[in-house]
């Protein structure tokens, strides 16, 4: 009921906007061609690299996305064609445009590197730092 509440959501829109342009930009594919809420649904299939790899990838590098089925998915349920990526938390951080070009830069590093487990853990650094900036609390 208050305006602020409304300031946040307009946000988490500008958020997952931005993050989704990027995405687009590094020729990632997004069903629907973009959004019109908090959350993305990017289809994997032509990057090669299944739902389940990129969520286990990501995590390693310190990034939490779900796997999740594609339209026309042609992959079982517990492997997948694609991720889903939300931006409420990280607007709720305080996070906006420039650091959801970031994210996606990030993202973006951890797929191509995939299967190289010392780069993972060297992006899981520089992510736990951009976070630090953005603590989940302050007191």
């Amino acid at each position: 009921l208050r305006p602020r509440f409304k300031d946040y959501q307009a946000q988490v829109l500008r958020n997952t906007v931005t993050l989704g342009e990027e995405l687009k930009n590094a020729k990632f594919n997004l069903v629907s061609g973009g959004t019109d809420n908090h959350l993305l649904l990017v289809d994997l299939t032509s990057k090669d690299i299944t739902g389940k790899d990129a969520e286990h990838a990501l995590d390693a590098a310190g990034i939490t996305v779900n796997k999740n089925t594609v339209p026309f998915e042609t992959r079982s349920p517990f492997v997948t064609s694609g991720v889903r990526l939300g931006t409420a938390a990280l607007t709720t951080r305080g996070m906006k445009e420039d650091e959801m070009r970031q994210v996606a830069a990030f993202i973006v590093e951890a797929i191509e590197k995939r299967n190289e487990p010392a780069s993972l853990a060297a992006i899981r650094s520089r992510v736990e730092e951009f976070a630090r900036a953005y603590p989940l609390f302050t007191w």
